[in-house]
């Protein structure tokens, strides 16, 4: 799509006009009326004209709010701002630094707070309903209507959206009662020949329920419209009106088809005032408008679709980028500006079928809405502008002159819940044109009035291209957004539920041996379910497959790097096309979620391309001549390699730990763990159709008793390649180190051993994130994970309110068969496992007080555990201080960032940490000084990406370079630099003379 609508190369003079019109009133307004605020216009520009200034100033003001004492906002202050940029923030002729000298820091906080304040009374509509409604009365007489919007903290629980539903029915109440009395105004309470409510709220759908989810629709839905209803019907009895505002891509779909869904129930369908917002920024919008347009035909009692440009397009294209996803949103503005055209004129033609509310502060847009209507014969009361409180005062003044209708969209709430929403139209106003708007007095505000041109792609369409051309690229994720993926992988499930309790043979030698014992592998979440019976090895067996690794080593170590990656290409691009198969099987065999079973697999098809580019990049000598002689650098295989993965991500570090034995020309004994054998035994046998030859890998499940050790000992091993627990990790390491009398070599051991991983919470940690993230981390797949979060440390007063939402949000996680898309915590691996974890809890209860431990629902008959949070927790304590391998996770309070930082690092583990900070000094100091080998800062601590977070940890958490990393090939292979004299008789060949 190139150029404009073909309809404005018609209505162009019409746009023009239109629009120098409502330019010319705007200043008219600007000149006449109250100036804006002058500091706001400096700050602004500012902000406008200096980048690092406008990021500091933005991260600044979000964090504002958390900062409870004057010194924690001095300290933030000089952290993000040099001084020249300190002058925005007061008027003061002294310096800010000297300043600080003279007076201390109590005055310098009073003038922030009075600074920002300033900004947050200019864009919000007052503290609570009531000073917002006086602030809609004011719009009233000044003939422009108004919608309110309560602003808040996201709601994590259960619990909270509970309240927030409550406070829509007490705002509901409040605004029908005391605008009860108001005059009636013809023009603004009647539009097409109807009534039109006073009361006007708009609701954020995530608000009212917390389990939103794309994975899960139709739970999600279910929820939401359970909780809408009674919104609905109090606003149906008390004449007010409801707008649904649109949230991030991944709630849209739900949250169109829960608007649809309640109002074609009985009691709403010929309601005819509710609304939903549509955002032009996405590119399934105008299929959306039309799918919406269809809907309301059939309804038969028209909806208001308020369109917007959008309000998260750096984070929706950002996360897509991360994660290797197509953008849903335009990645140019010119593109959304033409969308938002298209999508206007399509809600114009319609207007029998929808309500129109025009939302945008664009000159060019107002002018094309209206000119359309013009051209249409659309009375004025037929549709709506909407503006924002705050934005482009004298604009507004304007377009409500003009005869239209227009609705000004107010905010309202506590400076410090509504802090995400002022800084969004900060960022907003840190645009030229937002700038030009709020003054009108820059002539280029004329420009605006040009019609959207197709530009030059920058930015966020570079980065992706840039990404998709470099050699390695993570796989991409399951989003789970697209009916069609979320039916596929549905089907794909059940069907691996239909090819259960196949008996899978040891390979050895190429050959496929059956055993006198079996290892019986259960679905864990109904252990009666057979998953699949694999043979079992004992020592004899153990000693044939060494032979037969000795055996077939000359024949693959002789090949080259090039064709042993080539094979593991070809296996990455198998499991491309299984990647749903495999994940059914993680599900039913390991009790992994939908998302969880993906990201597995997905990370398994990383290691195979990323150790296959790597191993060719080693292939190449690196040479060092010089005169007469020439010095190769070259990496050979070790020899037999014994890999024993675990079975929490029975993929993922199966497939790296053996794809990097392979490649760099070892054979392989595989011991997988006993819990996850049919996922084994399906990967070795996806490596022997993608070109392996199949004496290369010997497949000899068993149990570390009968045959661990036996391998581990053997003299004809030459690397061991383990993840597990600290005590297997810790045999291992002491029984390879035992030479044998007939062995010639050192054993190479890379171990990772897992960890007791902690979480700081900064004082002025970002309450919303840092709750939702340490849940995340603490009891994704139960809590069975290395780099689970398993220790919460809190500094500061927040610590009770932490705890308090902390538990309340876990409560609200859904327990269940990781078979259902809405499960969120399902069952733990084995009985033994959930016996061991039990008993755990049983004494952590004798240490420390319990804050929440969650029941099992009673249909569940599997190894089910619901979520333990401990608070309170002694430091030196078996529970902060030693491995729970399941969803138990334990809090404690530390006083100061530094006393943190002790906790933190005073265990024996070394594995991943993290830290929720927004202070920039305190951020420096966990980078160097938190003793972890992952450190994730403002973030999650689990899900580390093959190259982007090689994994890996110190002291007793591993040892061993990182996997993932572009040094991990290394200690499967042996460095070998080989030097010849090319100098005969004193001549050499010039090349090597250079």
């Amino acid at each position: 799509m190139t150029g404009y609508p073909t309809t404005d190369i018609h209505l162009e003079p019409q746009i023009q006009a239109h629009g120098q019109r409502l330019i010319e009133a705007a200043r008219r307004n600007a000149a006449e009326g109250r100036a804006v605020d002058r500091w706001l216009l400096k700050f602004i520009q500012g902000l406008m004209e200096n980048e690092h200034f406008r990021v500091q100033a933005l991260r600044f003001v979000d964090v504002l709010p958390a900062l409870s004492n004057d010194r924690d906002l001095v300290d933030h202050l000089f952290a993000y701002f040099n001084d020249e940029e300190l002058a925005f923030f007061s008027d003061a002729a002294t310096g800010m630094q000297q300043l600080r000298k003279i007076t201390g820091n109590k005055l310098i906080a009073m003038a922030v707070r009075k600074a920002v304040s300033r900004i947050a009374r200019y864009y919000m509509g007052g503290a609570d309903a009531q000073e917002a409604l006086k602030t809609g009365r004011k719009l009233r007489d000044q003939n422009i209507l108004f919608s309110l919007d309560m602003l808040g903290e996201a709601a994590l629980s259960e619990k909270e959206t509970a309240q927030y539903q409550q406070n829509y029915l007490a705002i509901i109440e409040t605004l029908a009662t005391k605008t009860a009395d108001w005059p009636i105004k013809p023009a603004l309470d009647q539009a097409n020949g109807e009534a039109v409510p006073i009361p006007n709220l708009s609701i954020k759908p995530s608000s009212l329920y917390s389990r939103i989810r794309a994975v899960d629709p139709q739970g999600s839905i279910e929820g939401l419209v359970q909780m809408l209803r009674p919104v609905f019907a109090s606003a149906k009895k008390h004449g007010a009106a409801i707008c649904l505002d649109m949230e991030q891509f991944e709630f849209k779909d739900i949250i169109l088809a829960s608007f649809k869904k309640i109002l074609m129930e009985q009691e709403f369908r010929n309601w005819p005032h509710a609304g939903v917002a549509m955002q032009a920024y996405l590119k399934e919008t105008e299929q959306d408008l039309k799918d919406m347009i269809e809907w309301a035909k059939q309804r038969g009692t028209p909806v208001l679709i308020r369109l917007v440009r959008g309000a998260y397009w750096d984070y929706e294209t950002i996360t897509a980028t991360q994660f290797g996803w197509d953008s849903p949103v335009w990645e140019q503005k010119w593109q959304t500006d033409q969308n938002y055209d298209r999508c206007v004129e399509i809600l114009l033609r319609n207007i029998n079928h929808v309500t129109p509310a025009i939302a945008t502060h664009n000159i060019r847009s107002l002018a094309h809405a209206l000119s359309l209507a013009e051209q249409a014969a659309i009375k004025p009361d037929q549709f709506e502008f909407q503006m924002l409180f705050g934005m482009s005062p004298h604009m507004v003044k304007a377009v409500s002159d003009s005869g239209y209708r227009l609705r000004v969209y107010v905010p309202f709430g506590e400076l410090i819940p509504g802090m995400a929403y002022l800084t969004r139209r900060l960022l907003e106003n840190a645009s030229s044109q937002s700038f030009r708007r709020m003054s009108m007095q820059d002539e280029e505000i004329y420009s605006e009035l040009s019609p959207p041109e197709e530009q030059h792609q920058t930015g966020t369409a570079n980065m992706t291209q840039s990404a998709a051309g470099d050699k390695f690229k993570n796989e991409s994720l399951h989003r789970f957004t697209s009916e069609n993926e979320r039916a596929a992988f549905a089907q794909t499930l059940a069907k691996a539920r239909q090819n259960l309790g196949q008996y899978y043979p040891l390979i050895i030698g190429g050959k496929e041996i059956k055993s006198d014992t079996v290892i019986h592998s259960v679905n864990r979440a109904n252990p009666e379910q057979i998953i699949g019976e694999v043979a079992c090895a004992n020592k004899e067996l153990g000693e044939q497959a060494v032979q037969a690794a000795q055996k077939a080593l000359p024949d693959w170590s002789g090949k080259t790097m090039q064709q042993r990656a080539d094979i593991l290409l070809q296996a990455a691009g198998l499991l491309r096309k299984r990647r749903d198969q495999f994940a059914a099987l993680e599900i039913l065999e390991a009790g992994k979620t939908w998302q969880e079973a993906d990201a597995n697999i997905t990370e398994a098809i990383d290691f195979l391309e990323f150790y296959a580019h790597q191993a060719i990049s080693l292939d190449r000598p690196n040479a060092s001549n010089t005169a007469g002689e020439t010095n190769d650098h070259l990496y050979r295989a070790k020899g037999v390699g014994v890999v024993i993965p675990p079975w929490n991500f029975p993929l993922a570090i199966l497939t790296g730990m053996l794809s990097a034995t392979l490649v760099t020309g070892n054979t392989a004994i595989l011991k997988p763990s006993s819990q996850t054998p049919v996922i084994a035994a399906n990967m070795v046998n996806l490596l022997h159709e993608a070109g392996l030859p199949r004496e290369v890998v010997q497949f000899l499940p068993g149990t570390g008793s009968d045959i661990g050790d036996f391998l581990v000992q053997h003299p004809a091993v030459h690397v061991i390649a383990f993840t597990g627990s600290l005590a297997v990790g810790r045999r291992i390491v002491n029984l390879a180190s035992q030479l044998a009398d007939s062995q010639q070599h050192f054993k190479h051991v890379v171990a990772e051993m897992g960890g007791k991983n902690a979480i700081i919470i900064d004082s002025d940690a970002e309450p919303d994130e840092a709750v939702a993230s340490t849940i995340e981390s603490a009891f994704g797949y139960q809590g069975q994970k290395c780099s689970a979060a398993s220790r919460v440390i809190v500094v500061g007063d927040h610590y009770d309110y932490f705890l308090e939402r902390l538990g309340e949000a876990t409560r609200s996680l859904l327990i269940g068969d990781p078979a259902a898309p809405g499960t969120q915590v399902g069952p733990v691996i084995s009985a033994s496992a959930y016996k061991d974890i039990l008993q755990a809890i049983e004494q952590g209860k004798q240490v420390a007080e319990v804050l929440l431990e969650m029941p099992i629902p009673e249909n569940l008959q599997g190894y089910f555990i619901g979520p333990v949070i401990f608070r309170d927790v002694p430091v030196d304590s078996a529970l902060f201080q030693e491995e729970i391998f399941g969803p138990v996770l334990a809090v404690t309070k530390a006083e100061s960032f530094e006393q943190a930082i002790d906790y933190a690092n005073r265990c024996a583990y070394g594995l991943t940490g993290g830290l929720y900070s927004r202070n920039p000094d305190h951020i420096e100091q966990a980078r160097q000084q938190l003793q972890v080998g992952n450190l994730y800062i403002n973030r999650k601590i689990t899900r580390a990406f093959v190259e982007r977070q090689p994994f890996g940890g110190f002291k007793l958490s591993g040892l061993g370079s990182k996997a993932g990393g572009r040094d991990y090939l290394l200690h499967f292979t042996n460095p070998v630099t080989v030097t010849e004299n090319t100098m005969r008789r004193g001549y050499a060949p010039e090349k090597d003379t250079s």
